[in-house]
């Protein structure tokens, strides 16, 4: 495969032997993530790197095209609540993206260390969730893997801390001319029409965005199975409930506004204009108070795992801690 230059975005003072990898942040099947420090001004980024898959029959890395998307996508954004890219380095096995160092950590490990957590509180979160997803779905990008890993924030020791939408390479820009299709993501966040291999749009978003407040509001996953095929199997059947164990203190806005997304339909759930104009979302910020549940129950988790997703074993000890608190 011939390499060809994917662009570059200067970073100030500096080329890459000015920049140090020093620690390990993250990962992923063909991407690691580290933090990036300029020798030159000391400024802080987050390096990822990417394996380039070096033939068409090869199965290790990433194909160029689906690098080069998730470039381009980069490039064209520009948001509070998304990560930011800065420069682009190629080498002959990887490619290498520098971004803004997102230093708060995940949003559901920062409100894992909180005592407890208003629907107001949480609708200030997902206020801001919902307005980096709007932005994107303005210029006709859909994220497809939106996930609580993917929700960061930039940093955890301010009052009211900015969130992140990190990790892109997933997404696509929507074609409504042309039908696309494909069967990626969580397992636990994928909206029924990627279960049943139908075509995609900015809709797949939004059931995610159902997805993850569910489990904001109670800790528990709606459609969580006993493994990969039961969750599927519930995603595709939209086999959930709110349980009285997980939402008794739920006011009937918040649930309103989850029903509202988590809709087989794609064309009858709520867009992300509908989202922000929902009565939850627009005067709930003023109106609901009420205590969802003590943040003890929310376990922390981590993003390094081998062959279970770090939110299904989340989701699991989550519930069976507040299973556990409730018998006794």
């Amino acid at each position: 495969m011939n390499a060809r230059p994917l662009g570059r975005y200067p970073l100030k003072g500096g080329t890459r032997e000015k920049e140090e990898l020093h620690r390990w942040k993250g990962g992923g099947q063909f991407a690691v993530v580290r933090r990036c420090r300029h020798r030159g001004t000391g400024a802080e980024y987050a390096a990822k790197s990417i394996k380039k898959r070096r033939s068409k029959s090869s199965r290790r890395g990433v194909t160029r095209d689906d690098i080069e998307r998730e470039v381009n996508i980069l490039k064209e954004i520009q948001h509070p609540n998304v990560i930011t890219l800065l420069e682009v380095f190629e080498n002959k096995a990887e490619v290498i993206l520098i971004l803004e160092l997102v230093a708060g950590g995940e949003l559901f490990d920062f409100l894992a260390e909180k005592e407890s957590l208003s629907e107001e509180e949480a609708t200030q979160f997902l206020k801001q969730i919902l307005e980096g997803v709007f932005y994107l779905h303005t210029k006709q990008i859909a994220h497809f893997d939106l996930k609580p890993e993917n929700i960061m924030l930039l940093n955890r020791s301010v009052p009211h801390p900015r969130i992140k939408l990190i990790d892109f390479g997933l997404a696509h820009k929507i074609d409504f001319g042309n039908d696309f299709k494909n069967i990626f993501g969580t397992p636990e966040f994928v909206a029924p029409e990627v279960v049943n291999y139908e075509p995609l749009g900015l809709e797949a978003d939004m059931w995610s965005v159902g997805v993850i407040t569910y489990i904001l509001l109670s800790g528990a996953s709606p459609f969580l199975g006993d493994n990969k095929q039961e969750t599927l199997a519930n995603v595709s059947a939209v086999d959930y409930a709110f349980d009285e164990e997980f939402f008794s203190s739920t006011s009937a806005l918040a649930k309103d506004f989850i029903a509202r997304l988590l809709v087989k339909d794609p064309k009858k759930r709520m867009t992300i204009q509908d989202s922000l104009q929902h009565p939850w979302i627009k005067v709930g910020l003023f109106l609901c108070q009420s205590l969802i549940f003590e943040m003890a129950d929310l376990i922390l988790y981590r993003t390094t795992v081998s062959n279970e997703s770090s939110t299904l074993r989340f989701t699991r000890v989550c519930v069976i801690s507040r299973r556990t608190l409730n018998k006794r």
